[in-house]
């Protein structure tokens, strides 16, 4: 391979077109999963043009979830699908918003640092945008920055505007894709290149020419319409690549790959590299797992906050595909919101599931519904996960139902409550505000040596990403552990509790931290693999092999 000089990292900025939800994250993903296996290190960035600092005070029903890195960055639901598909941990300068490129140009001016010039977005604002790119440059071969929004959208033209520049000054060390649509008009039985050509239109009117289109269609295109399309838009007719609807999203790669999209780019920057030497092999094992699973199927309840929005869940549902992929299954998600309990419908829903899993999220609706599911769970031996808020309505039923502390409840949710079995964090009693006020980030936790979480994890040491701000109550750590409640993790110093577990139940977990954040299709977390491995043996009438070695 053609080595790449220091100071001569590659830049690809992805854009989208026509409509929103065309899967720019996914596209961009998948070429860095290219580009990866060709040998080159890879990162990957979303540069996102709303005003908001960072997506932590945004509705997950708005704005899908909020995803944290191992550094306590609360970013876009993309940095997501980046680690998992290029399986790297990020930091917070893989996501910026206009928010913070323009609180870092008003803190220079605040401090003087521009010697009294008039700020404006040219120069000031778009040179803060090409500075976020260009910090992402040391040890990576290839950046892949993704602009959130559609062209055409004014918020989005500072961002477009800044990696114009940004191409100008770098030369063919950048180029830019552009994802757009190619619908299908049922009624006249034909493809459509009107929309592409418009967008592309679009584009050029900002000084951008796109040397990749991705054309996201529900039917195949041929060479007549992809020569049509680069005839109209200046592309060169292998720089038109299909992007068909697909049954999972980790065949895009693959899709990629069939049309050589990695060798029109590698060859647009002038760089010999070998072919995959696995063949993608690891992802074809992966898809074929997904798409035709030699076990059975297991049935997955979420009962949630946020239901109405898979989005919101994003991780959940990879990360319970991923404990899918580990034990060749299939697995079934049912997303049920907290509150249908708490209107009249009854738990015993749940014996037509294999395992019950309650999220995170904040807020009092629907608690009561989740504690419910809970119990019904832990009564009938349902296998049971719970993720952070999961874990503290796990708490609280079982303080109310086994350990007889009547009213027990979160400080989150009743002020009043006589046991407050989870209250604020003692640092966090004097916050007010919003956003970036919690406990963030990669966190290290001791697991107790014979307990389920130990077996599951292999070890006894672990580190997970955290984002909450309430905790188990120390005051009734020892009246609930005299129950039967297992507290199978804490904090190096034991001051705050980490993970609960019930010995004799099939496979019930809390865990306060979230776990899916760091699962991955080429290796599910352990958490996520055991509890689709339970929810199999449920599912075949049989007692898991983890759970017979704890003698459950």
């Amino acid at each position: 391979m053609t080595p790449i000089e220091s100071g001569r990292t590659r830049y690809i900025f992805v854009t989208g077109g026509v409509v929103s939800s065309l899967g720019k994250g996914i596209a961009a993903a998948s070429l860095g999963v290219l580009l990866k296996e060709r040998g080159l290190r890879v990162t990957l960035q979303k540069l996102d043009p709303y005003i908001n600092v960072d997506p932590g005070t945004l509705s997950p029903l708005q704005h899908g979830e909020v995803f944290v890195t191992e550094d306590g960055a609360e970013t876009d639901l993309d940095l997501g699908h980046y680690e998992r598909f290029i399986d790297a941990n990020l930091s917070q300068e893989n996501n910026t918003t206009s928010g913070r490129i323009y609180r870092a140009v008003i803190d220079r001016e605040r401090r003087g640092d521009y010697l009294g010039r008039t700020v404006q977005v040219i120069p000031h604002i778009t040179d803060e945008i090409k500075r976020s790119v260009r910090v992402l440059a040391e040890g990576h071969d290839v950046v892949i920055s993704e602009v959130g929004g559609t062209v055409g959208d004014i918020e989005s033209l500072p961002f477009l505007e800044g990696i114009r520049q940004f191409r100008q000054e770098v030369g063919p060390r950048a180029l830019h894709v552009h994802l757009t649509l190619v619908p299908y008009i049922r009624a006249a039985g034909e493809l459509k290149t009107k929309p592409t050509q418009h967008s592309v239109r679009e584009l050029m009117q900002t000084g951008i020419q796109p040397a990749v289109l991705v054309c996201r269609t529900e039917h195949p295109l041929d060479d007549e319409i992809k020569a049509k399309i680069a005839g109209f838009t200046n592309v060169d007719p292998a720089g038109v690549v299909e992007a068909l609807d697909v049954d999972t999203i980790y065949q895009v790669p693959l899709e990629f790959r069939r049309q050589r999209l990695d060798d029109f780019v590698l060859s647009r920057f002038g760089i010999e590299a070998p072919a995959p030497p696995s063949g993608l092999t690891g992802w074809r094992r992966i898809v074929e797992r997904i798409k035709s699973p030699r076990g059975g199927t297991v049935r997955i309840a979420v009962v949630g906050k946020y239901t109405a929005l898979v989005d919101a869940y994003k991780s959940i549902e990879q990360a319970l595909i991923h404990g899918g992929i580990a034990n060749d299954a299939n697995v079934e998600i049912d997303w049920i919101g907290g509150e249908k309990l708490e209107q009249g419908l009854d738990p015993a829903f749940l014996v037509g599931y294999h395992g019950l899993l309650v999220p995170g999220g904040f807020g009092r609706r629907g608690i009561e519904g989740m504690i419910t599911a809970v119990r019904w769970a832990r009564e009938n031996g349902l296998p049971f996960l719970g993720i952070c808020l999961g874990l503290q309505c796990a708490v609280i039923e079982f303080a109310r139902n086994v350990a007889g502390l009547s009213g027990a409840h979160s400080f989150e949710f009743d002020r009043e409550s006589p046991h407050p079995v989870i209250c604020l964090m003692d640092e966090q009693r004097k916050v007010t505000t919003k956003g970036g006020t919690m406990r963030l980030g990669s966190y290290e936790a001791r697991l107790n040596p014979g307990s389920l979480a130990a077996r599951v994890y292999g070890r006894t040491a672990i580190t997970e990403r955290h984002r909450h701000r309430y905790e188990v109550n120390n005051d009734y750590r020892t009246a609930l552990k005299g129950k039967g409640l297992n507290f199978s993790a804490t904090t190096t110093d034991g001051k705050l509790v980490e993970m609960i577990e019930l010995p004799g139940h099939p496979w019930f977990v809390g865990s306060q931290s979230h776990p899916e954040f760091k699962s991955r299709p080429t290796s599910a977390h352990p958490l996520f693999a055991s509890f689709i491995e339970a929810g199999a043996a449920r599912a075949a009438g049989t007692v898991t092999p983890r759970a017979a070695a704890l003698g459950a």
